[in-house]
């Protein structure tokens, strides 16, 4: 596997500080955040001077009941090859559920969600993998992802998941010390246990990220500095192996360059220090010259399907907890979804708050009660702005002008107009009426 060394999430809120960074050897960004005929100009001056720069989906739903999309897949294809990357990642996830499976709408979590630990969604998930992998023009590797919440009648543990994942299919797997310790707070299991049980020599590189942890719920922000337990974590996996790469996830609340040099810094340390105390190689293997494979039926999917559109369905459309769950937990994973909604439309559609002032996020926590969302967070922002003028929630004039004003634009088969300059004239304009 090819080493990375040490690198760091590039987002745009960053990218010049990471232009500037030592000791930086490779970035990674967000697959669906990239386009590849118009490539930000620091990725494209990182990657004249070597850095490596690697793709890393949200969107696909490997876990998912539904065969990977193939315009996703291609999507994703067409970035890695624009990046000119050894290598792309994806999660072990379900993104969405419901549709012509299940006979049921579709809906979109806008978030990755657990698959349960069961025989029928190692098949549906292995089989998944294999036709990504046979899209893609690079090797793939997929992630362990944080939960709040757990299946109930699981069969395997997180370790012998990902051992039999990784056995079958060949695939590398991206682990993500930060979930790992997520998993320990909420849901009791232990990240040595999940180590020891891996395939480690099929470890493409690791994630470490920080979070926080309110009324005995561990969250999975990205948004805080790395806590010693995740950096123990990393220890002890680089104990076990020697890790081809590690690299800091920070999504937001940016600390200035100095904080997130001294966070690369711990994690540089944490590694050294599992390496000092001697790496030795699992006797476990993570590929076979013939990997099972046993294609799941219809009707495992089907099954598959119609438990996914439950959970989701009473996570974001209020129908009740299935059988099994923890309720309160579901409520946490609930709200959370919402407010990521909430967070993901500001930053898509930044008019809407500041047209809608401090009522934004009540106003779009109420309109997220009743509607789940059923396409991606841009139209999740037209549909907010449309429900907004058709029930008449803001009654002041200036509001529900420039409300349809930026729904009529943007709502259309193209916009209304697209020059900069009219864009700029109608923001001066905006600024004025408000000044008057």
């Amino acid at each position: 596997m090819r080493r990375l060394g040490a690198g760091i999430g590039w987002r745009p809120e960053i990218a010049d500080a990471v232009e500037r960074m030592p000791g930086i050897d490779w970035v990674e960004v967000v697959a669906e955040n990239v386009c590849p005929g118009h490539l930000p100009e620091s990725l494209r001056r990182l990657r004249e001077r070597g850095v490596t720069v690697v793709p890393h989906g949200v969107s696909i739903g490997l876990g998912g009941a539904d065969r990977p999309d193939a315009g996703r897949l291609t999507a994703l294809a067409e970035r890695a090859a624009a990046l000119g990357s050894p290598l792309v990642t994806e999660h072990i996830a379900f993104v969405r559920a419901g549709g012509p499976l299940t006979a049921s709408p579709r809906l979109e979590a806008g978030h990755l969600l657990p698959v349960p630990r069961t025989r029928d969604a190692l098949d549906v998930l292995c089989e998944n993998v294999r036709i990504a992998q046979d899209a893609l023009p690079v090797p793939l590797a997929v992630e362990n992802i944080a939960a709040l919440i757990a299946w109930p009648g699981e069969e395997m543990t997180e370790g012998q998941f990902l051992y039999e994942l990784a056995d079958r299919t060949g695939v590398r797997l991206l682990i993500d010390v930060a979930n790992l310790h997520t998993n320990h707070v909420n849901r009791g299991e232990d990240p040595a246990e999940a180590l020891a049980e891996l395939p480690l020599e099929a470890v493409a590189y690791v994630h470490v990220a920080g979070g926080f942890e309110r009324d005995g719920v561990w969250h999975d922000s990205h948004a805080h500095p790395v806590p010693e337990p995740v950096l123990d974590i990393l220890t002890d996996l680089a104990s076990r192996v020697d890790p081809p790469g590690v690299l800091l996830e920070r999504d937001e609340n940016f600390p200035e360059p100095p904080g997130l040099e001294r966070e690369l810094a711990a994690i540089r340390g944490a590694v050294g220090k599992g390496r000092a105390t001697g790496a030795t190689p699992s006797p476990k293997t993570a590929e076979t010259s013939a990997p099972a494979r046993r294609a799941p039926s219809d009707a495992v999917r089907q099954r598959l399907g119609l438990a996914q559109t439950a959970v989701l369905s009473s996570l974001v459309a209020g129908t009740p907890v299935p059988e099994g769950f923890d309720r309160a937990r579901m409520r946490v994973q609930a709200r959370a979804l919402a407010a990521k909604r909430a967070d993901v439309v500001a930053k898509v559609a930044p008019e809407l708050p500041e047209i809608l002032g401090e009522g934004y996020r009540a106003a779009f926590l109420g309109y997220a009660q009743g509607q789940p969302m059923t396409g991606g967070y841009r139209q999740d922002a037209l549909d907010f702005a449309g429900h907004l003028l058709f029930t008449g929630r803001f009654t002041e004039p200036r509001v529900r002008r420039e409300l349809r004003e930026w729904w009529l634009e943007r709502s259309g088969p193209a916009p209304r107009s697209s020059r900069p300059v009219v864009r700029a004239a109608r923001a001066a304009r905006r600024v004025l009426m408000r000044q008057a």
